[in-house]
């Protein structure tokens, strides 16, 4: 069956545009970038666009903050979501489980293992937006949206304490987004994984002469 993708995506991206999304680490240009790296990483790993472009564009379908105790299970009410949606436009029924499993195995918090080259793909794609100069812009602005502060004054880079992401931004760096790259799947992923992280690298090294000036 032959699938008319630029179609469906513009029914996907007019229904984000629906939603009540109040958090800018997870707006629309959000969806757009990792749609866009999903992409590029389906094509040089060879997965099904069919599978792979729906879930990118439905992988938040269902938002929880950050720091709310539901956020584990976030992906799989997304998950659940977007199956109802897919079903709902009468999207074809062969692809709807896969893409399904994409969805729900995107989520860091969620700890679900992808088993399909696809979901590796929506996976990646997501972490990438999380890593490079644009996971640190989205980083900051989060960390406003919560009202918390950049970093602890005594101990900015974490030299002397465990991160703790909950009270200072830049734990986040040293608790998770530093690391980020060892969980990428895909040789894709991995390798622009690496450029993004060691720019995050070069920025908390230019943000450490500047703090000690």
């Amino acid at each position: 069956m032959l699938i008319n993708l630029p179609r469906w995506e513009f029914i996907f991206e007019s229904h984000i545009r629906t939603m009540n999304i109040t958090d800018p680490a997870h707006d629309l240009l959000h969806f757009r970038r990792v749609v866009a790296l999903a992409k590029i990483l389906c094509e040089q790993e060879q997965a099904q666009a069919e599978i792979v472009i729906p879930a990118a564009w439905l992988h938040d379908f269902i938002i929880i903050p950050k720091d709310s105790p539901d956020r584990k299970i976030a992906s799989k009410l997304a998950a659940k979501a977007a199956t109802n949606f897919l079903n709902h436009h009468e999207y074809p029924p062969q692809f709807i489980p896969d893409i399904a499993h994409a969805i729900e195995a995107h989520s860091f918090s969620a700890k679900i293992i992808p088993l399909t080259i696809e979901a590796k793909v929506v996976q990646d794609a997501d972490r990438l937006d999380a890593l490079g100069a644009i996971g640190i812009a989205r980083c900051f602005a989060l960390a406003g949206v919560m009202g918390r502060p950049f970093y602890d004054a005594q101990d900015p880079f974490c030299k002397s304490h465990q991160p703790d992401d909950t009270r200072h931004t830049l734990d986040h760096f040293y608790a998770k987004l530093l690391n980020l790259v060892d969980s990428l799947q895909t040789k894709s992923g991995q390798q622009e994984g690496a450029k993004r992280t060691d720019f995050m690298k070069t920025y908390l090294q230019q943000l450490s002469s500047e703090l000690l000036n």
